[in-house]
This record gives C-alpha cells, structure tokens and sequence, in this order.
C-alpha cells in the first residue's frame, strides 16, 4: 500500500471507534435527559402556579362585585339534584376575560344543556397534565351519554374529610349554593384552602359544573378503572389525601397532580402552596384536614409547604 493510500484508509472511523463514540453519546444523553425534564417540569410548575393565581384574583374579582365567592355550584332543584348545576369556574369567566363564552350561558338552564361547556380554556388546564384537546363525554351510571365537556386540571374544595362533595353543605369555602364570605374565614385567609391541582390524568374533571346524574370517572392514570364520584366530583374535592392510590374510590374527590411528589394549593389570601403528596394516616393529613376549614378554630403550623 502507498503512503497516498494509507493515509486516505486512516481518514475512516472503525467499527471500535464507532461504537465508542456511540457510547458517549448515549452516556451524555442520558446525563442530560434528567435535567431538560426537571427544567420542563419546573416551568410547567411556575405555569400552573400562575394559572391558580388568575383564578384567585378572579375569586376575589367576584368577592368585590358579589360580596361572596362563587358558589361550588348552583343547585334551585330539590337535594340531591344538581340541576343547573353551574359550578364555580362558570361564575369566574368574566373576571378571567372569558365575558364572550360567560354571555353565551344561561345560568338558569341545566349545565348540560349548554354549548359554552364544550370550550377548552387554557387557565383550566395545567401543563403537566394530559388533558384532552377537545370536549371528552359525560354519561350517566349506565354509559348513557348525557353531554360532552371541556376537561380541567383543577377543583375547589368543600371542606375537610368530613365534609362530602355532593352533601348540602361543606365547612369550607365552596359547596352546594355557598356564598362564603371573607369575614366568614374565620381561620384566617391564609389558613384556608380555595383551589388545587386535580389531574384530568387520574379524574376526568370539566370546569363547567355538575350535570344531574352524571358520573365523574378515573381518568387513564388512576390504578382504580373502576371507580366512579357523584357529578359534583367534576369540579369539587375535600381536603383528605393527596395522590392517594390505595383508595378504593380512586381518589376522585381529593387532590391530585402531575407534578412530582405533590400538588399546588391556592389560599384564600391568594397565596401558593405546593404540598407533598398525604397517603397515610398521622399528622400531616390532619393538619390537611384543618386547612379545608373555613372556621374551624384549628391552630395550624405556620410552615405551610410540607
């Protein structure tokens, strides 16, 4: 072989050399994956934090023209029926530059009746979720459709443990009818939990309200398929775990999210909390509890972010 040829062969890579610039590769990708997930993940999180924050201006927004916060939503037919059922979102719309949709409703018509809860709205979804891109169907106990809905990342809480979604009343901020007032926190605003993170990924929530007889259901990440909530679930929780996973009723009615290790809280002060997942029973998931109650004369921790 001449010189000319033998240095023309060295300019090609071998079969060893390939294989190990493979390995770098792979090795540097797998370095940097983590880190391009944990950035995402820490947007996504600023994202919903901000979400939360407009809907409690919004909130508040509607305390000053109502002197009341929005009910958790509004029922004029006999308990336990939910008709019309428009829920708390609904009544924020205008406060949240949505007065076109929140013209289209009839708040006297039942909920389900009603194109605008077809619409998807951005500040309803959180990032890190998987929500679907359009309307998703609601059905009754039996699959019978009764409407299709935009879906929600979030829900309002009625109270703590005991305090159910679908009773006629809560000892929290939002439930069947409330108009709670600020002078009604009586634990203080930054003691009290107004909204959170609840996964379309783990229940199939919508922002618009409570259809009569519609069943709220496990969405594709929930390890229950099989659990089914009452309507209110779709838009309403209390305050008793957060990701819980071994609960028979699929935790439809408690927080949840797709952030890692816990979910954000929006306060009646407007504030933000992210606090880490309750899946056992002790301490934590009592003073949980208190934070549901609008008046429950518990004294709480002033470290909020557990």
């Amino acid at each position: 072989m001449t010189r000319k040829e033998l240095s023309m062969a060295r300019k090609a890579f071998t079969l060893i050399e390939l294989l190990v610039v493979i390995a770098i590769v792979s090795i540097l990708l797998s370095l940097l994956l983590p880190a391009v997930q944990k950035v995402r993940e820490s947007a996504n999180r600023i994202k919903c934090q901000n979400n939360l924050k407009q809907m409690g201006l919004a909130c508040h927004q509607y305390h000053d023209t109502h002197r009341s916060f929005p009910p958790g939503y509004l029922a004029s037919a006999p308990y336990p029926d939910t008709t019309p059922g428009w829920g708390w979102a609904a009544f924020l719309l205008p406060y949240i530059e949505q007065e076109n949709l929140y013209r289209q409703i009839d708040f006297r018509q039942p909920v389900e009746k009603s194109s605008a809860i077809q619409t998807p709205l951005a500040i309803f979804l959180c990032p890190s979720d998987e929500p679907p891109v359009t309307d998703f169907p609601l059905t009754d106990m039996t699959f019978t459709p009764l409407c299709t809905a935009a879906a929600s990342s979030y829900a309002a809480t009625v109270g703590q443990d005991a305090s159910e979604v679908d009773a006629p009343t809560g000892d929290g901020v939002f439930y069947r009818n409330s108009k709670t007032r600020i002078g009604d926190i009586v634990d203080g605003t930054s003691q009290t939990v107004l909204l959170g993170d609840r996964a379309w990924s783990q229940t199939h929530g919508i922002w618009a309200g409570a259809p009569n007889g519609a069943i709220c259901r496990p969405g594709e990440a929930n390890v229950w398929p099989n659990a089914t909530g009452p309507a209110q679930a779709l838009i309403l929780v209390h305050n008793n775990w957060i990701n819980i996973a071994t609960d028979a009723d699929g935790g439809l009615d408690d927080f949840s999210g797709s952030h890692p290790g816990g979910v954000n809280l929006l306060f009646a002060d407007g504030s933000m909390h992210f606090i880490h997942s309750i899946t056992s029973d002790g301490a934590e998931r009592r003073a949980f509890w208190a934070l549901g109650t609008r008046a429950g004369g518990e004294v709480i921790d002033g470290n909020l972010d557990y």
